[in-house]
């Protein structure tokens, strides 16, 4: 799931906007109240330049405001159970499965320059990510259970038609079980944690302020 990993304490500083706004300046301001904290615009558009870098595209303003009020809840519920930091270790695992998603090395680094993130962005974003994706697997992933039936069923309706479609022979049911088994798992601890982020967001104040001169 990218999140900002601090929230400033400030209520408006000037920040330099993406380099193509750079001859430009933008005000920030309070997009949301989250009990005693504080969301930005800057985090907004932080993590605006970082689903453009890694999908190519970027959601709403509006969707990413919630995206961040949901990573505020996690990250929350994460530091009460001190819960700790990936590794260096996962980090770098993590880089490196995203630089393969490129195309190449070349493409990774042309995304990125024209988003504007540097190196750093990049590996603070990914990391705060990595953060709270593996709280929520370690939450949830204990309750999961996924049977044979539901195994056969996803390799009968979605591997072996897939592979047809392109023209392939499937793999074997046998050679595909445990990527079917995680990706079902993947998608059980999806259902769970929204529902838990549902219940989690009636208990927690929020105002929004994102307001509709923002787009």
């Amino acid at each position: 799931m990218p999140s900002r990993t601090t929230i400033p304490v400030v209520a408006a500083l000037v920040l330099v906007a993406a380099p193509w706004l750079r001859a430009q300046q933008l005000i920030d301001r309070i997009v949301a109240r989250i009990e005693n904290d504080i969301i930005l615009l800057s985090d907004i558009r932080e993590l605006s330049r970082y689903q453009q870098f890694v999908d190519g595209k970027a959601e709403s303003d509006a969707d990413i405001l919630n995206r961040l009020i949901d990573q505020w809840i996690v990250r929350n519920e994460a530091k009460a159970a001190l819960f700790p930091q990936p590794s260096e270790e996962d980090i770098n695992r993590s880089l490196q499965r995203l630089k393969r998603s490129f195309s190449s090395p070349e493409a990774f680094e042309e995304r990125k320059k024209q988003t504007g993130l540097s190196d750093e962005d990049v590996l603070r974003m990914l990391k705060s990510q990595l953060y709270l994706s593996n709280y929520l697997d370690t939450r949830f992933r204990p309750s999961i259970q996924i049977d044979e039936q539901a195994i056969e069923d996803f390799y009968k309706t979605r591997v072996v038609p897939r592979a047809e479609s392109r023209g392939q022979t499937p793999p074997t049911l046998e050679a595909a079980h445990d990527f079917i088994q995680e990706a079902l798992v993947q998608r059980a601890i999806n259902v769970q944690a929204d529902k838990w982020l549902k219940e989690s967001r009636t208990r927690v104040r929020v105002d929004n302020l994102l307001g509709e001169e923002v787009k």
